[in-house]
């Protein structure tokens, strides 16, 4: 089915009109960064508060310590917990002025097909965020304890650095959220006529194994830890063969409809 006139937007301004409003729309995004960091800066302590919750519940009660060997140590790892969760503040407003920039030059039936891409990405991500700092981290945690003891006749006693400690945590929440974001990037391959479900299927033993190095990688070197990855990374990329099936099904059902009325005012003519 051919694209009409009507799916295209009228408005077709020139170079810089696009490059003032995109000047306009990247400065709306640095605003919303800098007022998220603001709040976020205000409640630094108590962000950083929640991120050491895993931690917390990993040392036994009362014995666990976090310590900073710089001075200024401390002061940084609040910049950088502020940053980042000035990151998550503003994202909604980014992923808006994105959208809006890029909307005007799409096809209608492209917008359609991009826009459950753009929204299942923050859930997706934030489910793997979750996964990993709910679930994830304190079974983590907990092994990296198991190091501590009598070693030689010294002891071994675990004191995490809070700087090392916070990008250990931003580790695993990028790592785990970005991991989750599969299904978007199968889906976006298979809409775009790169990959077939077809061949996702008959690759499927090289795409587990992909992913079973890609946990061992990202993951302490325990099962358990590793499991917890690739468990819902198998779900996951199932889960897009599945919608991809339907559709693939939906496509061939409406081209089968195209094909149809075609033949129909072919006949009429």
């Amino acid at each position: 089915m051919a694209f009409s006139v009507g799916d295209i937007d009228e408005t077709q301004a020139p170079l810089l009109d696009h490059l003032i409003e995109l000047r306009t729309r990247l400065l709306r995004c640095v605003y919303a960064l800098a007022v998220g960091f603001a709040i976020s800066f205000y409640f630094a302590d108590e962000i950083f508060g929640f991120l050491v919750k895993p931690l917390t519940a990993a040392f036994p009660a009362g014995e666990g310590r976090l310590i900073y060997t710089k001075l200024y140590e401390a002061f940084f790892v609040e910049l950088k917990v502020a940053l980042f969760a000035a990151f998550f503040l503003a994202f909604p407003i980014i992923a808006n002025q994105m959208w809006a920039f890029v909307a005007p030059g799409l096809y209608a039936k492209e917008k359609r097909a991009f826009l459950p891409f753009l929204l299942a990405t923050p859930v997706l991500f934030t489910s793997g965020a979750a996964l990993a700092f709910f679930v994830f981290m304190s079974t983590a945690f907990r092994f990296f304890l198991t190091f501590e003891g009598n070693k030689g006749g010294l002891t071994l006693e675990a004191l995490p650095g809070t700087g090392d400690y916070l990008s250990l945590v931003m580790q695993f929440i990028l790592a785990f959220g970005i991991s989750f974001l599969l299904p978007v990037l199968l889906l976006l391959l298979n809409r775009a006529g790169i990959v077939s479900r077809a061949q996702l299927v008959s690759a499927r033993r090289y795409v587990i194994v992909g992913m079973a190095i890609l946990a061992a990688v990202v993951t302490p070197p325990d099962v358990v830890s590793q499991l917890l990855l690739l468990i819902p990374l198998m779900l996951l990329f199932e889960g897009a063969l599945v919608v991809m099936w339907f559709s693939e099904r939906k496509d061939a059902e409406i081209a089968a409809d195209e094909a149809l009325e075609d033949v129909v005012e072919d006949g009429a003519a």
